[in-house]
C-alpha cells in the first residue's frame, strides 16, 4: 500500500501506547505526578520529538494533496524519513516506551514505501530536479495576498537588507536606521496591533501567518539585522492586549505599531532562564508605584529600546511560583552603545552591557542591572488588576514568538539552501560542478525535503491559530524546524567546503545564526520536556 499516510497513522498508535506507558508510570491514586515526569526525560524527549517530526510529515502531506507530482514527491519522501527516523528512535530502547521489538516492524508495503523513498536512485533524481529548478520547492500554497506580503517583503530584504547583512555581522553593529525606517514605512512592526490603534492586524480576526511570512523573507536576508524585529513588538502588543487596561492600549499600542517605540523583553535571568517562573527581580510596592532590584539577561534589544517589558515578583512567597510575578513596563532612554546607565532624579538606576555572542548579530543582548528602580503603578499591565498575573500575560506573547521562531529558521534554510545550490553549480572541482556529484543531490534532495516540511508546517500551525488553536503545535514546529535549520545550514556550509568556513561567504553566518534558533524562546530541551512532553503525558488517557 503506498500511502504514507496509513503508515503515518500506524506510528501514531505507537506513539499513542508508550504515551499511555508513561502516563501510567506518573499515575498514582488516580493523581498524575508532573515531578515524576524527570524520571523519564529520555524518553518523554524522544516521544516529543517523534511527535513533532510526525506532525510535521501529517501537514506537508496535506499541503502536497492539493499540488502537483514535483511537490507530491517531496512530501512522500519526507514521510519516509520520518517513518525510519522514528522506529530507529524508539527502536534504540525499546523497554523504555514499553514496545516489543515486533511492534516497532512496520508492515512490508511500508517498508517497500520507504526503500523506494530513501533509495540513492530517487534522491538523487530528485536532487537533480531540485538544482533545474534552481531551488525551488514548488507552490508555497498562499494565497494572493499572502504571496503579495512576501513579494513586498522579499523585496525590501534583496534591495536594503541583505547589502548591509554581512557588514552587520563581520562588525558586530546595530541595526542601522536604513533598515528601521524602512520597515516603520511597510508597517511592519505593527503586524500584531489591531487597526483600531494603528496597526495593521484586523480587528476581527488573527493573522499569524502574515507575520510568518514576512519574519520568513527578513530572515533570509538577516536573522539579526531584522528577522527578529517583529516579536518583541508582537509580545509586548500581544500582553497589553490581554491583560491591559483601556488606556494603556490607547497609549502603547499605537507607539509600537508606528516603530517610533522600540522594544525589548527582560525575562530571563542570570540563573534562571527557561525556568521562568522561577525568576527572583524583585518589585517592592511604594505609594505610587513598584521598586525594582535584581538583573535580568539575555534581553535583546534593549540598549536601542525604549520600553523593556519586564518580568518581576511582586510577592516575596517564592512558593507561589508564577502566580506571584507581574509584567511592567520600563520605559529608559534609547542608545546605540553597548553599554548604558540611567539615573532617575530618585537615585534609582538600570545598566545594561551587551553579551558578546558569536552570532545573531545586530540587535545586540543585554545584561540588565535594576538597582531601586523606581516604575510608576500605570505601568504594571493591568495595574492593580495585573498583580500576580504577568506570567499569564507573558506566555500570550510566547506563542506568537514560538512559531515566529520557526519562522525565522525556515528564512535562515532558505539562504542556505539557495546561497548552497548557487555556489554548487558554479563551482568545478576535479573537472565538473560540485551540483553534478551524486553526493551533492543527495544532499539537496534532503535538505530540500526539510525545509519544504518546516515551512509547510509553520503555515499550517500559523492558520490553527488564527483559529484559535495550535498552542502546543507552536512548540513542535518550533521543536523541529529549528533543529532543521542547523543541519541544513551545517549542509551548506560544507558544500562551501573551506570558503563555508571563511567570512567571506555568507554559509558561516547562517550556521552561526542558526545554532540560537534552538535556544531561545523556549530552549529545545524546555519544550520538549515541560511543555510537548508534559501536554502529550498528561492526556494520552
Amino acid at each position: 500500500m503506498n500511502n504514507p499516510d496509513y503508515h503515518l497513522k500506524w506510528l501514531g498508535t505507537v506513539l499513542d501506547k508508550s504515551l499511555k506507558y508513561i502516563n501510567a508510570q506518573c499515575t498514582k491514586d488516580g493523581k498524575f505526578s508532573v515531578s515524576r515526569l524527570d524520571d523519564f526525560q529520555q524518553a518523554v524527549f524522544d516521544l516529543a520529538v517523534c511527535t513533532a517530526e510526525l506532525q510535521c510529515a501529517l501537514a506537508y502531506l496535506d499541503y502536497s494533496s492539493a499540488h502537483g507530482e514535483f511537490e507530491k514527491n517531496l512530501a512522500e519522501t519526507f514521510a519516509a524519513e520520518v517513518i525510519r527516523n522514528i522506529t530507529s528512535r524508539l527502536g534504540r530502547n525499546p523497554e523504555d516506551f514499553c514496545l516489543s521489538s515486533t511492534e516497532l516492524v512496520s508492515a512490508k508495503d511500508c517498508e517497500q514505501f520507504c526503500k523506494d523513498h530513501l533509495s540513492n536512485t530517487h534522491l538523487t533524481k530528485l536532487g537533480q530536479q531540485i538544482v533545474d529548478k534552481d531551488g525551488d520547492l514548488g507552490d508555497r500554497g498562499l494565497d494572493q495576498e499572502k504571496l503579495m506580503m512576501a513579494e513586498t517583503f522579499r523585496q525590501f530584504a534583496d534591495e536594503v537588507i541583505k547589502p548591509l547583512a554581512e557588514n552587520i555581522h563581520r562588525k558586530d553593529l546595530i541595526i542601522p536606521d536604513e533598515i528601521l525606517n524602512g520597515l516603520r514605512e511597510l508597517g511592519c512592526f505593527g503586524l500584531s496591533v489591531p487597526q483600531e490603534y494603528g496597526g495593521l492586524l484586523p480587528d476581527d480576526h488573527e493573522d499569524s501567518l502574515g507575520m510568518i511570512v514576512v519574519t520568513e523573507e527578513l530572515s533570509r536576508a538577516s536573522l539579526g539585522g531584522a528577522g527578529s524585529l517583529i516579536t518583541r513588538p508582537e509580545i509586548m502588543a500581544r500582553a497589553l492586549l490581554e491583560g491591559g487596561t483601556g488606556e494603556q492600549k490607547a497609549h502603547w499600542l499605537p507607539k509600537l505599531a508606528s516603530g517610533d517605540l522600540l522594544c525589548a523583553i527582560a525575562i530571563t535571568e542570570p540563573d534562571y532562564g527557561s525556568d521562568v517562573a522561577s525568576i527572583r527581580l524583585k518589585a517592592t510596592a511604594t505609594d505610587d508605584g513598584w521598586v525594582l532590584n535584581g538583573a535580568k539577561a539575555w534581553s535583546t534589544f534593549a540598549g536601542k529600546s525604549g520600553v523593556l517589558l519586564t518580568l518581576a515578583r511582586t510577592d516575596p512567597d517564592l512558593s507561589l511560583g508564577h502566580r506571584g510575578l507581574s509584567l511592567f513596563m520600563v520605559e529608559k532612554p534609547s542608545t546605540d552603545d553597548d553599554k548604558f546607565e540611567f539615573v532617575q532624579k530618585t537615585g534609582g538606576k538600570l545598566s545594561g552591557k551587551a553579551i558578546p555572542t558569536i552570532g545573531y548579530r545586530g540587535m545586540h543582548s543585554f545584561e540588565l542591572f535594576f538597582d531601586d528602580f523606581f516604575i510608576p503603578a500605570s505601568h504594571m499591565i493591568g495595574e492593580g488588576q495585573g498583580v500576580g498575573r504577568g506570567f499569564y500575560f507573558t506566555m500570550r506573547g510566547f506563542m506568537g514568538g514560538r512559531i515566529q521562531t520557526a519562522a525565522r529558521a525556515c528564512g535562515v534554510m532558505q539562504a542556505a539552501f539557495e546561497t548552497s545550490i548557487n555556489y554548487a553549480t558554479g563551482r568545478k572541482v576535479f573537472g565538473k560542478p560540485i551540483a553534478d556529484y551524486q553526493l551533492s543531490l543527495i544532499k539537496f534532495a534532503r535538505m530540500g525535503i526539510y525545509l519544504g516540511a518546516s515551512r509547510q508546517f509553520t503555515y499550517s500551525v500559523g492558520k490553527l491559530m488564527d483559529a484559535g488553536q495550535g498552542q502546543i503545535e507552536a512548540s513542535l514546529v518550533k521543536l523541529f524546524a529549528c533543529k532543521a535549520s542547523e543541519w541544513i545550514t551545517r549542509e551548506g556550509m560544507q558544500i562551501h567546503g573551506g570558503m563555508g568556513y571563511a567570512e567571506e561567504t555568507s554559509a558561516s553566518r547562517y550556521w552561526l545564526d542558526a545554532r540560537v534558533l534552538s535556544i531561545f524562546e523556549g530552549t529545545e530541551e524546555t519544550l520538549a520536556l515541560k511543555v510537548v512532553g508534559r501536554s502529550l503525558v498528561e492526556s494520552a488517557l
